[in-house]
């Protein structure tokens, strides 16, 4: 049965040291403080969209849901710790502490932006509030899976909105960060729009299509590649895809050609050939009328070669007449920006009295200014003859409620949030946790491809209004002005 995330799966069930060693020192310190079991509120978000873009594609909740269940510390992970030793020779953590940990879970409540949602720049992917160690000790860890997840999904959404009606697949395994960051980015790739992979264990895992050819060995081990298409088309007589660029590339499809008559005499069809090299563009025109003339309207062109959405548009310029994008490197390694840059900020904790104080990072650079209270964002969509289209975004402070009449611009100017009759409203968050049980079941992994498709085409085309903002409510605005003028 396809999982929706992998991690318990594939690795052990305790995530207590998927950590960075800061966030375990603090941790010591709040013990040693007394501060440890006061409730704390802290926000995962990014400053700036990806790619030169507007916006990107959340991705990696369910990864995060096993981090968070993982969150636990076995007898092992505390010897190990125990042996950690400080600058002077002594242990690093005290044994009451050690203690603890070891009895450690979550127990927190935790909202989140679902998968395949647009998330604009300031929003909470994630809203953890819990006690303040446990909020602390998950920072590295969703962080790593939500970073990631989410830049590898935005980069495939380009990509497939560049390809248009194209079919798209995923080629990126051998190119990938690790092992892990592979099946990590074939998940998210295929929210993003990739209709298959060629990691046979993203299919494993997540019931992903998988689809292959064959490599430039292949060929190689034959004699000559009339041999290798035929021993090929004998071996996969229905996956009749041909790599034709290892000697001569249209010498090569001429060879295809007659290897797909050859099946077609057997009652089978050549689906494809595939481009590696050379001038896409100019071999991809040349290749089609070669398969039109030989009476292969059907047969599809793939091209692969360090492709991605730049070099997509750039092809359908010049009138390429390719079908179908295998695309790699560019997209596993998010090669034109390899990290979304989100961060995990403290945004209030309760005082001795259980009183809850907003908390706001300051900066002299304005994008770093982090939002202070308990946030949530508002969305609003048009609705009108059956359709919702997006229209504005909203970020609020649940502290004080939800009665928004207005928002601020940047520039702190003040605009009257106009109600339509047809406007429907509703909070990005949803509960995932609360009190430390888990009250969300993800949808399937199709099912969130299908929806991170229709949101990314919404968004795009709608982007000239003020939807492609996320805006302060007034009173948060006011509150963190307030703050930082003290």
């Amino acid at each position: 049965m396809p999982a929706t995330s992998h991690l318990s799966s594939v690795y052990r069930p305790d995530f207590g040291l998927c950590t960075d060693l800061y966030q375990l020192t603090m941790a010591a310190g709040y013990y040693q403080q007394g501060m440890h079991e006061r409730k704390a509120i802290f926000h995962l978000f990014y400053r700036r969209p990806p790619f030169g873009g507007d916006f990107a594609l959340a991705a990696g909740l369910p990864l995060a849901i096993d981090l968070i269940k993982g969150l636990r510390f076995s007898a092992d992970d505390v010897q190990y710790l125990g042996r950690l030793k400080g600058n002077n020779g002594t242990p690093l953590f005290k044994e009451p502490f050690l203690n603890y940990l070891q009895r450690l879970k979550f127990t927190g409540t935790v909202h989140a932006v679902p998968e395949g949602e647009i998330v604009l720049p300031h929003e909470p992917l994630l809203r953890i509030e819990g006690t303040l160690i446990e909020c602390q000790l998950l920072e590295t860890a969703l962080l790593t899976v939500m970073n990631f997840s989410t830049l590898i999904a935005t980069k495939a959404a380009r990509v497939k909105a560049a390809a248009g009606e194209d079919t798209v697949i995923e080629f990126g395994l051998r190119r990938a960060q690790g092992i892990d960051g592979g099946l990590t980015a074939s998940r998210a790739a295929y929210i993003g729009g990739c209709a298959a992979t060629s990691n046979v264990w993203a299919g494993r895992y997540y019931g992903i299509p998988v689809k292959g050819t064959h490599a430039h060995s292949w060929v190689m081990s034959f004699p000559d590649e009339e041999a290798a298409f035929s021993a090929y088309a004998e071996a996969m007589p229905d996956n009749g895809i041909f790599l034709v660029d290892t000697y001569d590339t249209l010498e090569g499809v001429a060879k295809a050609i007659e290897t797909g008559k050859e099946l077609r005499r057997k009652g089978h069809e050549m689906l494809g050939i595939r481009l590696d090299s050379g001038d896409l563009a100019k071999l991809s025109i040349a290749a089609r009328e070669l398969l039109d003339k030989a009476g292969f309207p059907n047969v599809k062109i793939i091209a692969s070669n360090d492709i991605d959405e730049h070099t997509i548009l750039s092809l359908k310029e010049q009138n390429a007449r390719i079908d179908t994008w295998g695309i790699g490197t560019k997209l596993v390694t998010a090669n034109d920006q390899p990290a979304l840059g989100g961060v995990y900020k403290l945004a209030a904790i309760q005082n001795e009295k259980g009183e809850w104080e907003p908390k706001i990072k300051r900066s002299d650079t304005l994008a770093k200014v982090s939002n202070p209270g308990k946030l949530n964002v508002r969305s609003f969509h048009f609705m009108e003859r059956g359709t919702s289209t997006p229209h504005g975004r909203v970020l609020y402070n649940e502290f004080d409620g939800t009665d928004m009449k207005s928002y601020t611009l940047e520039n702190g100017e003040k605009v009257a949030l106009h109600q339509h009759d047809a406007m429907r409203e509703t909070d990005l968050l949803v509960p995932v946790f609360v009190e430390g049980v888990l009250n969300y079941a993800p949808p399937t992994l199709q099912s969130t491809r299908a929806s991170a498709l229709k949101n990314w085409r919404w968004w795009s085309d709608g982007k000239e209004g003020n939807q492609s903002t996320a805006y302060l409510e007034s009173r948060l605005y006011d509150l963190k002005q307030s703050m930082l003028a003290e």
